[in-house]
């Protein structure tokens, strides 16, 4: 009775000519245009209108009445989303998905949408490939990110983008990293500043999107966000109730994955297990051992809101190659797989805590709170220089950091109209504190015979931010704009060398601005041009001990493109300026110093993505340094360490007849690892990677991976510095790497029942 009285009111309306038409346009999480979305009007949960999006996104309604309305959009690659809206006269709402669609194994493909700021990747990147090692879950996200390992599998990778060199993601402007929301980067770490060996905790299979930021366009992330963000949200349940998957290839390589996600009214959980080893192809077997126990807890208390619980603990062991001198590699006195020292390794174990709540209000707006605490200990044997230093002992040393960490964010979304114009008002808060014991030691095998130094370290990060967006000329043109502060506190207590003790602060504010405008409606061409400033935080040892050096470093992003989106092609190119600061960094592995001009980097990227057929698909991206160099000084001194061209294709292959697979690309060129020396170059590298997937029925997959294809010979990680290689053995200056694997080549069994 009451949709019918609804269209006698409707009907009512346009014969006594008081019909009111409204419009706008869907829009994706990037704030790109979605064509084929379906769009409908509700009053009281009854649907009293729809239509779909046309090719620019736009939509309309004639014939309304005013009142009070909910509009609903929808889309296959998105969670639907609905807004209330309060229709007094002819007015342009814009609806914008804000999440992708988890999907089972297998989807049919589509064109990625592609503009310069932002990449998505969702779960179907993660799941048609079998994982042998945690960096492979890296390497997927392409976008101009190259990543190495250092210790042959059990270290946290060193990343390289946009012609710098971040070591393990904290320095130079730093790749901030999150999962669910915490934080990824260790500050003041044992090994190096920003370091990601958390990442180890991260099973593919539980990963529901990534979104890349590829600067620091957004106020919503501050320390270790220079030159971009990665954001990895896991899933609140799987899509089959019991998922097991079990994998083995060469090298002694293993793993299992196995899942339990129950259904229940108003509830979404799941609890996984995730168990691997490999021996890898090193002469000092690698004996990497990793078990990972990942659960959630999502309870949906009303229309409106939803809380939640999340558990990680992760556990790994290893030995390692270490980087080996390559000149003796050259002469054949040491395997490409050798080693120097057979103690070299670590081991890891880590657990964090985390809640969350969420509340979707009448008016569109949405409140976001988590939290989360979390533990780890972390124990690195490293020996770089061997006998450079020390020829009767040698110069093997151990990192030791044990942490507690604690944070929390906040965040609410506004929706409104500013003068008729549609605008979205975000701002919110974050919290992060770490309590840390941190020390160096010399030892022989892996006992310590000594202290070099020893800290314990709390450092707070206190920050707020806001930003703006408006939608103006239909939807044309966006502007956006922010503001972030953040303040930190740095504490420290040295047991070494207690004068070293002390505390300091330092604050800093970051602004960001974009624009995208479309200069005519109907045709897919739009102009992109974002700026944004973004920090990296110092070790608190070298902000106590050096306080009249920077305490923070600062890194300008300048970015200018193009996107278009023309059906099955989409495309994206920019050309982009980085400026970064002054920077104080703190070597962990002796305890010194290193100070760091400012410099400049400046290129180009461009991305494509055509859906070749419903089930075929052709991505690619490159980013190309113009040059990288140190700014002042009497002559030119170049950034060393990092390549200038890194190339990214892939050829997916989804849902046909039951096959799915890709078969990706990868490619970085050679690169100088010294700043005045052009001569002294890192080797680069292509590399084919092939994943494959057959659905045998709804409960049984069989896949099948093989790294490295072509089984190329080629280095992840080159550094050049001096070593002494045995106690009688000159000081040589070469170019140290550590081995990539050769062809690994693994096939599983995946096992789902129980299906939603």
């Amino acid at each position: 009775m009451s949709r019918l009285l609804v269209w006698f009111a409707l009907a009512g309306s346009v014969a006594w000519g008081q019909s009111i038409r409204i419009g706008g346009h869907v829009l994706d999480p990037q704030g790109l245009r979605v064509a084929g979305a379906s769009v409908h009007l509700l009053i009281g949960g009854d649907d009293v209108a729809q239509t779909k999006s046309e090719g620019q996104g736009e939509f309309q309604f004639e014939g309304l009445i005013r009142g009070a309305y909910t509009l609903r959009a929808e889309a296959r690659e998105f969670v639907p989303i609905a807004q209330s809206l309060s229709i007094t006269g002819a007015e342009e709402f814009d609806v914008q998905f804000r999440e992708l669609r988890i999907e089972r194994q297998s989807v049919v493909i589509t064109a990625k949408t592609l503009e310069p700021t932002v990449d998505l990747r969702n779960a179907e990147v993660f799941n048609r490939t079998l994982f042998t090692r945690d960096d492979q879950v890296l390497q997927q996200l392409d976008a101009g990110i190259n990543a190495g390992q250092h210790e042959g599998g059990g270290k946290s990778l060193e990343i390289r983008r946009f012609g710098f060199n971040l070591d393990h993601g904290g320095v130079n402007g730093g790749l901030k990293v999150l999962l669910d929301d915490v934080q990824q980067n260790q500050g003041t770490q044992g090994h190096g500043q920003g370091y990601l060996g958390s990442l180890k905790a991260l099973s593919p299979e539980l990963i529901q999107d990534v979104t890349i930021i590829n600067g620091p366009f957004s106020p919503e992330y501050g320390d270790f966000s220079g030159l971009g963000v990665v954001h990895i949200r896991q899933r609140e349940f799987l899509p089959d109730q019991f998922t097991a998957r079990l994998q083995g290839g060469n090298f002694d390589t293993g793993r299992g994955f196995l899942a339990w996600s129950p259904m229940a009214n108003a509830v979404d959980s799941y609890i996984a297990y995730d168990g691997s080893y490999t021996d890898g192809p090193f002469e000092n077997p690698g004996r990497y051992r990793r078990d990972n126990l990942n659960a959630n807890y999502t309870r949906t208390l009303d229309e409106t809101q939803k809380v939640g619980m999340r558990m990680i603990f992760g556990r790994n062991d290893f030995y390692s190659s270490g980087q080996i001198p390559l000149d003796l590699v050259s002469a054949g006195a040491l395997n490409r797989f050798g080693y120097v020292d057979p103690t070299d390794g670590g081991r890891v174990k880590l657990g964090t805590l985390s809640a969350y709540y969420s509340k979707s209000f009448a008016n569109g707006d949405t409140l976001r709170l988590d939290g989360f605490l979390g533990r780890s200990l972390f124990d690195l044997y490293s020996n770089f220089t061997f006998y450079l230093n020390d020829p009767i002992h040698g110069d093997a040393f151990q990192q030791h950091d044990s942490r507690l960490q604690e944070g929390s964010n906040a965040q609410w979304i506004h929706l409104q109209r500013i003068g008729g114009i549609a605008a979205t008002f975000t701002a919110g808060a974050n919290f992060h504190d770490n309590q840390i014991n941190v020390g160096l030691y010399p030892r022989e095998g892996r006992n310590p015979t000594g202290v070099t130094t020893s800290a314990h370290a709390h450092v707070t990060n206190e920050a707020g931010y806001a930003q703006e967006s408006l939608s103006l000329l239909q939807g044309r043109l966006l502007v956006s704009g922010g503001l972030r502060y953040d303040e930190f506190r740095y504490a420290i207590q040295d047991r070494v060398v207690p004068e070293q003790s002390g505390t300091e602060a330092a604050g800093r504010r970051q602004g960001k601005g974009s624009i995208a405008f479309t200069p005519v409606r109907n045709v897919p061409f739009t102009l992109h041009v974002n700026y944004g400033r973004g920090i990296n935080s110092i070790d608190a040892r070298g902000v106590v001990q050096r306080p009249d050096q920077p305490r923070l470093a600062t890194t300008d992003f300048y970015q200018a493109g193009v996107s278009s989106n023309i059906g099955r092609i989409s495309l994206s190119a920019d050309v982009f300026l980085i400026d970064h600061s002054n920077e104080q960094v703190y070597i962990p592995d002796d305890g010194s110093f290193e100070f760091k001009g400012p410099t400049r980097a400046y290129g180009y990227e461009a991305k494509a993505s055509f859906e070749l057929t419903r089930h075929l698909s052709l991505n690619g991206g490159m980013t190309k340094i113009g040059n990288a160099f140190y700014k002042g000084g009497d002559h030119r001194v170049y950034v060393d360490s990092a390549p200038h061209f890194v190339a990214n294709a892939a050829l997916t292959l989804s849902a046909w007849h039951r096959w799915s697979g890709s078969l990706s690309m990868r490619a970085i060129d050679h690169y100088r690892l010294d700043g005045n020396d052009p001569s002294i170059v890192a080797t680069g590298h292509t590399v084919l990677d092939l994943g494959i997937a057959r659905q045998l029925n709804h409960t049984v997959e069989l896949n099948f991976s093989a790294d490295n294809l072509t089984n190329r010979d080629y280095w992840e990680t080159q550094n050049y510095f001096e070593s002494r290689i045995a106690p009688d053995a000159p000081v040589i200056a070469r170019i140290h790497a550590t081995p990539a694997y050769p062809l690994t080549a693994v096939a599983g069994v995946t096992v789902r029942f129980g299906g939603r």
